[in-house]
């Protein structure tokens, strides 16, 4: 029999193939946008754009995606779930874009866009061909075609960098930032559409028969998953919209530059704590589908302690190998009035690996059906985010994002630990945990109170600390991967 474990992670592997090489991409398009952005106010136009689009993917979707792996175990009838959630998607997507046809204008000058009502039709675009290409690439993670799903993304996103490169480099025109921002959402919709062209035939084979009885059920599990999802996509990216939104004082004209600047420069340094999320990304495509179908397994509990323990293990490793070597993952931002955010990298990186032992622990409500405890945890965090973003934001500006980001991801870790023994009990290795995250930020605060004036020293000693925490992990984790 294979080893669960290693199967998780080759399919994480796989996945990654598109998630994580394809992000790093992505990652990539950093030192271009802050290259050819030499104002960060411009920038920070692009990034709030789409920290609009995890809130409106959230809600197109609506939580079909996990309502499909759950209601796919139980069902004879194989495509009668995919049937109804890729129908209740389409609804949902179609009532959406008529309302921005009709309300564009109203909307932009909620959002203080300057008049550019056609980034939001743009961006409406973009997020509905994502959202109805959601349930046909799922449907591939739960056939396990894992291989035809990374194709697909990676196609995608190839499509988009290649564009982005022709667009910002050969026809961009840097004294008119505003064609940029364009230029990057042309992009993007032409890079959305590929998805659904190369899911021809899962689209062919859907049957346009709806079941409100299903559809009824479905939604009712689904929606506490959208509750969280979106309480969950405000503690990730609301505090961008905020920081427009608090330090701009439409009083002062003056004040909007400034404002839009401090999330250009914020989000260029959150960009550098996003290998952790690419990560995540990468092991939530195959973690979801992987953890439903152990619900029958009797060791299932040993399965997801020994998962647990790997996850935090690498995660922990991420926030060193970034943190410890932030002298060469700087020079990814290729403009050095992006910098003064530096200082709030490591702070992401680890709100990162809270969120992301959040995610693993985020099984128990699922398989429960306790969807609804889910929802009050992400509900908790987002009011305790909104709560400290418009109370420090006017006192610390972008910095006051980066902690609310980090309190904010502890505490629902926490949360989701104590009712989820209570509930759903998983016997973690709480040992395990407090000695990865202990030792990691250890190892960090070490490696940065010993610095010398040599760079080449600095690198190899804390390179060396990042080695010693490998060779720790190797040596407790080594029975779990090898073991059958």
């Amino acid at each position: 029999m294979v080893n669960p474990i290693k199967r998780l992670l080759g399919q994480t592997a796989v996945y990654g193939l598109s998630s994580i090489i394809g992000r790093l991409l992505n990652y990539l398009l950093v030192p271009l946008y802050t290259f050819v952005f030499a104002d960060p106010a411009d920038y920070g136009v692009v990034s709030e754009l789409y920290a609009w689009v995890a809130f409106l993917i959230v809600l197109l979707t609506f939580g079909m995606e996990t309502s499909y792996f759950r209601f796919l175990q139980d069902s004879e009838d194989k495509d009668a779930p995919f049937s109804n959630a890729f129908l209740v998607v389409a609804g949902v997507c179609v009532l959406f874009f008529s309302v921005l046809l009709t309300f564009n204008n109203e909307i932009e000058r909620l959002i203080i866009l300057d008049g550019h009502n056609e980034y939001i039709l743009l961006l409406g675009a973009i997020v509905c061909i994502d959202a109805i290409s959601a349930l046909p690439l799922a449907k591939l993670r739960a056939e396990e075609k894992a291989f035809q799903f990374a194709g697909i993304q990676f196609a995608s996103i190839g499509v988009n960098i290649i564009l982005n490169l022709v667009f910002m480099l050969l026809l961009f025109d840097k004294s008119r930032p505003e064609e940029g921002v364009l230029f990057i959402l042309a992009a993007n919709l032409c890079a959305s559409v590929v998805k659904p062209l190369l899911l021809y035939n899962q689209f062919r084979r859907i049957k346009f028969v709806f079941d409100w009885g299903l559809a009824k059920t479905m939604l009712i599990y689904a929606t506490p998953l959208v509750i969280a999802g979106f309480a969950g996509i405000i503690n990730e990216t609301l505090d961008r919209i905020l920081l427009k939104q608090i330090i701009y004082d439409p009083q002062n004209p003056s004040s909007f530059h400034e404002a839009v600047a401090q999330v250009g420069i914020y989000s260029a340094s959150y960009k550098l704590a996003m290998l952790v999320t690419i990560l995540l990304q990468a092991y939530r495509y195959a973690a979801e589908p992987f953890f439903f179908s152990q619900m029958k397994n009797e060791d299932r509990n040993k399965v997801y302690v020994n998962i647990m323990n790997l996850f935090i293990a690498v995660v922990c490793l991420v926030f060193l190998v970034v943190s410890l070597n932030i002298e060469l993952f700087k020079h990814f931002i290729q403009n050095q009035s992006y910098w003064a955010g530096l200082s709030v990298v490591p702070i992401l990186l680890m709100a990162n690996v809270f969120l992301g032992i959040y995610y693993n622990q985020s099984v128990w409500y699922k398989l429960s059906g306790k969807t609804q405890i889910g929802a009050y945890i992400a509900i908790f965090g987002a009011l305790i985010t909104v709560l400290i973003n418009v109370i420090f934001i006017p006192k610390c500006g972008f910095k006051a994002c980066a902690w609310a980001t980090l309190i904010v991801y502890f505490l629902q870790m926490m949360a989701s630990y104590f009712l989820g023994q209570r509930f759903f009990p998983i016997p973690y290795n709480q040992k395990k945990f407090v000695l990865y995250i202990g030792v990691s930020l250890v190892l960090f605060f070490l490696g940065n109170s010993i610095q010398t004036s040599s760079t080449i020293f600095n690198l190899l000693f804390n390179n060396s600390l990042i080695a010693s925490f490998i060779m720790i992990v190797y040596f407790l984790e080594r029975k779990a991967l090898i073991k059958n």
